[in-house]
């Protein structure tokens, strides 16, 4: 589909710019972005194996007529709720969540859509401890065979594998203002060169911006966000709903077939 402006884009950006509007207090939130999107939206909680992560929040609703299951990575807006959420930090607890709702959204042949907004997992010792990286690697390994349509939308950082396990899916979209990444580029910076400093110039090493990342075929399209957080949703919303409609046409062996085949090319 490609990028989706509704508005004349932007003068080009630094990397730095786009890092820094990624991560902009005024973003667009994941409670929001549920709200505009989906009608009936009902919250589902814990992972049935220890606890509940307020980090992921995720449930199921409708987008327009159609049921879905919906997972969504929420920073929190309020410091207790930073806290809480590890400022967007997934645990185990919270990716265990996601794979059961995954499952079950499968089992009863719902769509799933992820909203991703995380710098990378929370890398904690208590999630270290509670196997973080395990719970990782199975939503990755059941997101790659899902029988039913996957569609992932990073509406502000994307980092890390925090970030892959819930964007393996069959269409990748970004917000204009986002960021997709292996790491931060402090981190980045840090490691190349030991020095944080330089964390600017190593986000146009990485091209974490969209419009790279569009270029190299990593997603499918880019959509604009405009001031108004009513609009973004808008935005959004028409994606989704162009997207669903297509792959709703595609039988569960095709669905699979083509998320293989997507990732497989990089």
């Amino acid at each position: 589909m490609g990028s989706l402006f509704e508005h004349k884009p932007r003068e080009q950006r630094t990397a730095a710019a786009v890092v820094k509007a990624a991560r902009a207090e005024q973003k667009v939130t994941a409670p929001e972005l549920i709200k505009g999107l989906f009608k009936e939206f009902h919250e589902f909680h814990g992972d049935r194996s220890g606890a509940d992560d307020p980090a992921i929040i995720g449930g199921i609703g409708f987008l327009n007529d159609v049921a879905v299951t919906v997972i969504a990575i929420d920073k929190g807006k309020t410091p207790a709720e930073r806290i809480a959420k590890h400022f967007g930090g997934p645990t185990p607890n919270g990716y265990r969540k996601a794979l059961r709702l995954m499952k079950q959204a499968e089992k009863f042949g719902r769509p799933v859509i992820t909203l991703i907004n995380t710098a990378g997992a929370y890398p904690g010792p208590t999630a270290e401890e509670g196997g973080q990286g395990q719970a990782i690697a199975q939503n990755l390994l059941a997101m790659s065979d899902l029988k039913v349509p996957v569609i992932a939308l990073i509406f502000g950082e994307g980092g890390s594998g925090g970030a892959l396990a819930l964007a393996v899916a069959n269409k990748v979209y970004m917000l204009e203002n986002s960021m997709y990444t292996v790491l931060s580029p402090e981190g980045f910076a840090t490691i190349l060169w030991k020095d944080s400093s330089r964390a600017a110039e190593a986000a146009e090493v990485m091209q974490v911006t969209p419009q790279a990342l569009l270029q190299q075929g990593v997603i499918e399209g880019i959509v604009a966000e405009p001031n108004s957080h009513r609009k973004v949703i808008k935005n959004i919303k028409r994606v989704l709903v162009e997207e669903l409609a297509s792959l709703q046409r595609l039988t569960p062996h095709e669905l699979v077939a083509r998320r293989h085949a997507r990732f497989r090319k990089f």
